[in-house]
């Protein structure tokens, strides 16, 4: 059974490598065709030209990984089917799930993949990837456009930083951090050359202090001493790089982690502004599960193409692809124009679409 497993694994990798080498050399061929001239001029190292070219279509990968596994399952069915494999393997006693497992097991691991790059690999490099896209891929000045604001309403707290040198938002440059009173007058404001987050707690490097009193006028510090430290911590800073990333990150490039917290520890959010983040956090989330969806469906109509007719299985499978995701962009403006709770309009298409594709694929067994 292992052999049989290595060789339906090796049938089907081989068409997924063509399709996803195929889906990414399209995009970097169309964004070849508006860049080619700038990047030439700009001369970049071509390890950031790669690190580039992943950056800007990681955001995409969650609906090209299951085109592609779409694509090889149906054509390795297709093919089994053809050259009567699959009728050998099931006049063998070999169960119709047995044959699946493989294709299946691929489409779970590539669920994993399409997770890991939206929680981790595309809130780190994305907006990296944009912004130098913006600075005509000129590496100084998209260093020096990396600018952050981050305001925590919930403690009358305002940071502001020259420059992001960490794409995890743990080491900042330029730092200004201004603490109002609850009647709003100034309590104090900071400027540091650097900040850094050690061991959970955020560390100033050469910080200058300047109190003020309930009229907002300058006053002599406090506590002299602590305030002319070179090097500093503030452990009543409770805001996470996490935090200050996700607020200054477009929405779509935020991990789950950071826009669920993003809500937790802003309550002043308008409603409208609440429900486009509640249903992109559980949109993100449930979006690795498609590769597993597509692919139930994408098995059992490629052995219809293999019995019956190759444009029938085809047509059948894309069909139910642009319905899938045709009806997550209906939920998708369900909930931002509050008709639908976020999640129920997020999750509803994964659910309907898992069953109708388990029911699919149980004919074939």
């Amino acid at each position: 059974m292992k052999i049989l497993f290595r060789y339906i694994l090796r049938e089907y990798l081989v068409p997924l490598v063509y399709c996803l080498l195929g889906f990414v050399a399209i995009y970097v061929l169309f964004e070849l065709f508006g860049s080619f001239s700038r990047l030439m001029e700009a001369k970049l190292p071509a390890l950031v030209t790669a690190k580039y070219f992943f950056a800007y279509l990681a955001p995409y990968f969650q609906y090209l990984a299951p085109a592609a596994l779409m694509l090889a399952a149906l054509y390795t069915m297709w093919n089994f089917c053809r050259h009567s494999e699959l009728v050998a393997m099931r006049a063998s006693g070999v169960g119709f799930f047995t044959i699946s497992a493989p294709i299946l097991a691929t489409a779970c691991a590539m669920a994993l993949l399409v997770a890991w790059m939206n929680e981790s690999y595309m809130p780190r490099y994305a907006q990296w990837a944009n912004r130098l896209k913006s600075c005509k891929f000129d590496l100084a000045k998209t260093e020096r456009s990396g600018k952050l604001d981050y305001r925590n309403a919930k403690d009358n707290r305002i940071w502001s930083a020259d420059a992001v040198l960490d794409p995890s938002g743990r080491s900042l440059a330029g730092v200004n951090i201004t603490e109002d009173r609850p009647s709003g007058a100034r309590l104090y404001s900071i400027t540091a050359d650097k900040a850094e987050w050690l061991d959970g707690e955020w560390w100033l490097v050469n910080p200058v202090v300047q109190h003020y009193n309930s009229d907002g006028l300058e006053t002599a510090t406090p506590t002299p001493q602590l305030d002319s430290l070179k090097l500093r911590v503030f452990p009543n800073f409770r805001e996470r790089p996490i935090d200050l990333m996700a607020q200054s990150r477009k929405q779509q490039y935020n991990s789950v982690r950071g826009k669920l917290r993003h809500l937790r520890t802003n309550k002043n959010l308008s409603e409208e502004t609440r429900r486009e983040y509640e249903y992109s956090a559980w949109a993100q989330l449930v979006s690795p599960f498609a590769c597993i969806i597509i692919t139930l469906f994408a098995i059992p109509y490629g052995v219809a193409s293999g019995r019956q007719s190759v444009f029938k299985g085809i047509v059948l499978a894309l069909l139910m692809f642009f319905l899938f995701y045709g009806l997550v962009i209906g939920g998708m403006v369900a909930a931002n124009t509050g008709k639908i709770p976020p999640f129920p309009a997020a999750v509803f298409p994964y659910v309907v679409f898992l069953l109708l594709g388990i029911h699919s694929f149980r004919k074939q067994l």
